[in-house]
């Protein structure tokens, strides 16, 4: 198993999101109808209980070390042989043991590929069993992650989902989701902090970066040397309030006889 210790978890960063308010300015972000404190903290609880490891929502979130879990607190193991079963479960506040984890390729907005441990591409046969057999990605190791009301499944190339047989096996043999075809794709992967600013980042920072951050962006000097208006900065602080900042900022730098914008 030593191929394994290579899977490394991160810390984990739960998302959130701005709700926008115009009439009220709040030091601290609230968040939207669709991620209430309610869901977060069921969200938080059920990460707590897998050991670090929280659900995927979407195909960008699958990326990096996953696990797949069929029922609770089980994952699809990978065999020496190149097959793959369902691992004995574990107890709550315990994550995938290393044989359970997969590395996730973004492939495109649709599409993903799955890699074990041991190298190797997880592929959809048409004898409808899954292996991880291939040392390259073509379309019969790509699946297509369906996500729906809180609950995933994932379709192989030969038009078939993923699912556990009677004897724990994975295989791709139906057309159509039942419960043996539900899942869960758990990563640790740290998740961004969202972005609490609606600014293009060459604005944000105080008047005088925001003309540095413009100036490096669209003037060319010779000399490699960074020039700015020798001009105070009251009108650009008056800009910034009344939206005219863009305007401002170009004259300014026109006057420099240098913006390749204003020849």
């Amino acid at each position: 198993m030593s191929d394994y210790e290579m899977c490394r978890t991160g810390k984990l960063v739960l998302k959130g999101e701005k709700r926008k308010k115009s009439h009220k300015k709040k030091k601290t972000h609230e968040p939207t109808p669709e991620v209430n404190e309610e869901t977060k903290k069921l969200n938080d609880e059920d990460t707590v209980k897998h050991g670090g490891w929280w659900k995927a929502g979407s195909i960008y979130d699958v990326h990096g070390p996953v696990a797949l879990e069929f029922g609770n607190q089980t994952y699809a193991k990978a065999l020496d042989d190149g097959l793959f079963m369902l691992g004995a479960p574990h107890p709550e506040g315990e994550g995938p043991s290393p044989e359970e984890i997969l590395s996730a390729l973004i492939i495109d907005d649709t599409k993903i590929a799955l890699k074990s441990g041991y190298g190797k591409y997880l592929t959809a046969c048409k004898d409808g069993k899954v292996t991880g057999r291939s040392a390259a990605c073509g379309p019969m190791e790509q699946w297509e992650p369906i996500f729906q009301d809180g609950k995933t499944a994932l379709l192989g190339y030969s038009g078939c989902f993923m699912s556990v047989s009677e004897d724990d096996m994975l295989m791709a043999v139906n057309r159509v989701v039942g419960p043996n075809e539900v899942l869960q794709i758990r990563s640790c992967a740290v998740q961004e902090a969202p972005k609490t600013s609606s600014l293009p980042a060459e604005e944000e920072g105080n008047v005088k970066q925001v003309e540095i951050n413009f100036v490096k962006k669209f003037q060319k000097f010779q000399d490699k040397k960074l020039r700015l208006n020798p001009g105070d900065y009251k009108e650009v602080k008056k800009a910034r309030k009344e939206g005219t900042l863009h305007g401002v900022l170009l004259d300014r730098r026109a006057k420099m006889k240098s913006d390749r914008y204003c020849k």
